[in-house]
C-alpha cells in the first residue's frame, strides 16, 4: 500500500507542473516611488512577460502600493486592460520625465482598452480612486522612476 502512494504524489505532483497558472513572483522586484507628496511601493514589470501578467489574479492590492509597467521605449499609444484582473484599478501614463499625462479607472474582468493621451514611457496601476482620492492630478510629477531598470521586450 505504501508504494501505491509515491506513483500517486508523484502523478499530481508531475501535472501540477503542466498546468500554466500565472502567480506572482515570490522574488518579484519592488521599489518606492513618490507621487507627489504620497510614497508609495510599487512592483515592477518591466519585461514583457511582466507587463503581460501584470496584476491578473489577486484578489487584492494593499493601500499605497501598486505595480509600475516598464516600457523599453515611449510607446506612442499606450493601452491597458483588465483581463483576469479581479480588482478594480486606476492607471496613470506617465511620460519620460516623470509627467502624468492622464488617468484612467478601470473595471475589473474587462478587455476595455484604456489609452494614454500622449506617448508614455510608464503605466502605474493602483487601487481605483487613488489618484483621485490624493488630488493628483494630470502634470504631477512621478519621482524615483530613474532608479527602475530598462524595460526589455
Amino acid at each position: 500500500m505504501r508504494n501505491m502512494k509515491l506513483p500517486v504524489w508523484l502523478s499530481a505532483l508531475f501535472l501540477a507542473c503542466l498546468i500554466d497558472i500565472p502567480v506572482a513572483s515570490a522574488q518579484a522586484r519592488h521599489t518606492a516611488l513618490s507621487v507627489g507628496a504620497h510614497r508609495i511601493d510599487v512592483e515592477v514589470a518591466a519585461s514583457e512577460d511582466e507587463r503581460h501578467l501584470g496584476l491578473m489574479y489577486r484578489s487584492n492590492l494593499p493601500a499605497d502600493q501598486g505595480m509600475i509597467f516598464v516600457y523599453p521605449v515611449d510607446v506612442q499609444k499606450m493601452c491597458m486592460w483588465m483581463r483576469n484582473t479581479l480588482i478594480p484599478l486606476s492607471v496613470a501614463f506617465i511620460d519620460r520625465e516623470g509627467r502624468i499625462l492622464n488617468i484612467e479607472d478601470m473595471t475589473q474582468l474587462t478587455e476595455n482598452r484604456h489609452c494614454s493621451a500622449k506617448p508614455a514611457r510608464y503605466a502605474l496601476e493602483m487601487n481605483q480612486g487613488w489618484f483621485r482620492e490624493r488630488g493628483l492630478k494630470p502634470g504631477v510629477i512621478v519621482e524615483g522612476l530613474q532608479s527602475l531598470p530598462r524595460g526589455s521586450r
